[in-house]
Order: C-alpha cells, then structure tokens, then sequence
C-alpha cells in the first residue's frame, strides 16, 4: 500500500511487462510499485463508496443534531432537574457517610454544638466537642498547649455554619447554629521558628480587611492572634484587635498564647475565656474543650503602616508598654461613652418580609365566577382569576378580559348562588378553540396541537 494505493513491487526491468501507473519507486530505484489497471478501477469505485459513507455520516448527524435543537428546552430543563436531583443525592450520601445529624438554625446569633466533631476527623478518633457562643458573650478566647487541639476546635465550628447555610447536616448529636451573611478567617497552619516580619505582614494585612468587612452578623476566626513579632507589641496588638470586633458586635473565635490577652477576656464584657484540656501528670492534650477558664519587634510601626487606626495603635501601646495613661486614652476615642460605628463593606442578610393579609381576605371576598360591577363605566363581568400579591384581578367583560384594582370592583352576585358545584368555568372564560384542543388531548397525543394561555 503506497499513498493510500495498492501497488505491486516490479523490478524496473520487468516494468513493461506489468499494465498500470507507476506509484513509486524503492531508494535505490530498483523496484517499482505500480498500481495495476483492474486494481485502479476498483480503487476509483472505493474512493466513491467512501465519499459517499462520508455524506451519509454527515446526514445522520446533522438529522440527529436537528431533533436535538428542536427539543432544546426539554435538554436543558431535564439537564438542571439532574443536577439538582445529583446535588440532593450528593448531600445525602454524604451526611449517611459523617452519621451526621440536621442542625437547627436559629436568628438570635447564638451558637450551639453538642459532642460535634471534624467532618474530616474518624469518629473513632475525634473526641467530641460541646461548644456554645452568643448566649454568655459574642466572642470566645482560647487558650492551651500547642498541638491541643484550639485550631481544629475553630476550624470545627466554621465549618458546621457554613455547611448549615449549604443545606448540608453536621456530624454532631445535636446543632444550633445561626445565619451569617460573613465568615471570615485569619487561620495560618505550617508554622515553623522561621516566622518574620512578612509573615506578621501578610497576618495583620488580612486581619484589617476582616475589621472593614466584619458586622453584627458576621462571624470572625482568628488563629494564633499577635504572633509573629515581638511578643509585648504582638500582645497589644491582639487585644486591640479583641476590642474592635467586641465594639463592632460580630461573633468571633480566637487562639492565643498571651497571658494578657487571657486577662483581658476574663475582664472585658461579652468575652470569655477556654482551654483546651491538659493532662498534667502524662504532660498529653486531653484535645477536650472547656469554656470559662482559661488555660496555662517593630509591631507597632508595621500595622500603623499597613493602615490600622491610631485608636487602635493607641489601645495597642497601652496594653504592651503601660505608659499611656487612661485619660490620654479616653481623650484619644472620645470619651467612654462615644462610639465610632463604622458600617461594615460586606453582604448583608435579607430577611423575609411579612406575608400582607391583604391577598388572603380578597381571595375570600372574590372567587372566580364572581358576578362584579366595573366601576366607574358600571359594566357587569365576571371574575376569572382572583386577586394577586398586587390587589389586581382578572374579569371577564362581554367583549374582552380586562385586569383592574379590587377597589374598583364591587360584588354582585357569588359564584356558589350562580352555579353548581364542580362547574366547570372554562365554558365561559376559555375560547372555543382552546376547548376543542383540550378535548382531543385529554381522548389521545395530538401532534402540532397546542393550548394557549394568556399572560398575566
């Protein structure tokens, strides 16, 4: 086969003895390959068969192509009903697989966890946690020895809000859980003695982006709060830090190793303080939650450059050197009972509006095949559709369908005096045509028949 052509090798000098056209020849030129003429023939009647192969796949698939585009809608409405149905299944699989229980959602910005555990974590493993935030205070401080467990605990409650805002179960015995239009995270994992000045950078950076979005339905995690720097300004810095998102009334979860921050917890208002469990005489994490005890650079310069405010700088420095004086202080914020409230620049959650009684006691008072008076013109009609979210309804007039106010609408005669029960009213309000199409659908498959409703 020579160029998509069956050939026969000739050697050169047999060449005239072989009919046909030569195709190609060998490298040393020796050996021909000629394509005889019977074979040329039927190599011409192949090309056509195949020419045509091609034209007939093409034809299929374009006819194929075509019922698809003509039945579009019927695709892609059946495409969304899989994948929501895929999702409904997905969510399910997975909360049989956590052995995962339907928490509760709640509007009082409370949260509630009862032996709740890691969605990632064994159950086997994983030692319950009990946790509770919003009922004793917005925010929690915990502290405790490092592997103990404090990161895992507030990536633990995280993640149980925002898988209750996906719709999806907890794995816990039982959940309280409230909405959040936010939840924002400073967790750095992977740290190692290296930590520097770009590290407390890229922390405080973050943390000042969560101050601006953050609100009073917000919730706010905060690992290792003030580290990476200088520990005194690092420690100032974190109860500055503790203190607006006090004032600016989110949720918030903290970790920390500052003892002073511990004792900030214990005296500010709406904090508190937990540990995770120690185990002294094994010196092993219990990795058990327990709230209401506490457990056993350039800084400055740095955040004020990055954009922190100077309340919060002044805060700072008090807390980790001691040589500002209250009064300076009070002066600085504008006094104790002066508050600087800033809206937050994130999302806010809407909440459902009322259901007006309006709609249900028109409803009653108007029922299709109501006999009305049209004011102001005084025309009789009769109701077709009842009144809508908008106070407007439909009335059959004796030329036209006409939409107007209920106000404009005065009752007659009701349907229940007018007619039998179980009437069937689209002899009045649908069209002659409508009701024979209606007819042959409901005896057997009409092709091209169609039914057509008027758009409110």
């Amino acid at each position: 086969n020579r160029n998509g052509k069956m050939c026969l090798p000739v050697k050169k000098e047999y060449r005239s003895s072989v009919p046909g056209s030569v195709i190609d020849k060998s490298a040393t030129g020796a050996t021909l390959f000629i394509e005889p003429e019977a074979v040329a023939s039927m190599n011409s009647e192949l090309e056509l068969l195949k020419m045509e192969e091609e034209n007939e796949t093409r034809r299929i698939l374009y006819e194929l192509t075509a019922m698809v585009a003509e039945n579009r809608e019927v695709f892609e409405a059946d495409k969304r009903l899989i994948e929501k149905l895929d999702y409904i299944f997905a969510k399910g699989k997975l909360s049989a697989a956590m052995e995962a229980k339907e928490p509760q959602i709640n509007t009082e910005r409370n949260i509630r966890i009862r032996n709740g555990r890691h969605p990632l974590m064994s159950r086997e493993h994983a030692v319950p946690l009990s946790f509770e935030l919003g009922d004793r205070g917005n925010g929690v401080v915990i502290t405790g020895p490092n592997t103990g467990g404090k990161t895992v605990t507030m990536k633990t409650v995280g993640l149980f809000c925002i898988m209750a805002q996906c719709g999806l179960h907890v794995p816990c015995e039982e959940a309280s859980l409230c909405m959040n239009n936010q939840v924002l995270c400073d967790i750095g994992d992977g740290q190692n003695i290296s930590e520097n000045l770009s590290t407390f950078s890229a922390h405080i950076t973050n943390v000042l982006d969560i101050l601006k979005k953050a609100g009073p339905e917000s919730l706010v995690l905060l690992d290792e709060l003030g580290s990476g720097t200088d520990p005194a300004e690092g420690m100032g810095i974190a109860i500055a830090i503790l203190e607006s998102l006090r004032q600016c009334g989110c949720l918030f979860l903290v970790t920390t190793h500052y003892p002073e921050v511990k004792g900030y917890a214990e005296a500010a208002d709406g904090v508190e303080n937990a540990r995770m469990a120690f185990d002294r005489e094994t010196l092993q994490p219990l990795y058990r939650l327990v709230q209401g005890e506490a457990g056993e650079s350039c800084a400055l310069f740095i955040a004020k450059k990055l954009g922190m405010p100077d309340a919060m700088l002044l805060r700072a420095e008090q807390a980790a050197y001691g040589n500002l004086k209250p009064e300076r202080l009070q002066a600085e914020s504008g006094g104790k009972k002066k508050k600087h409230v800033i809206l937050p620049e994130g999302p806010r959650i809407r909440k459902q509006k009322e259901e007006k009684g309006i709609q249900k006691e028109l409803a009653v008072k108007f029922t299709v095949g109501d006999s009305v008076l049209v004011l102001p013109d005084k025309k009789t009609g009769i109701v077709c559709r009842t009144v809508n979210e908008k106070g407007v309804l439909q009335v059959q007039l004796q030329d036209r369908k006409i939409w107007i106010n209920h106000k404009r609408i005065k009752l007659l005669v009701a349907a229940e005096e007018l007619y039998p029960e179980d009437y069937d009213f689209s002899i009045i309000f649908d069209t002659v045509e409508n009701r024979k199409n209606r007819h042959q659908m409901e005896r057997k498959h009409q092709e091209g028949v169609e039914i057509r409703m008027e758009e409110e």
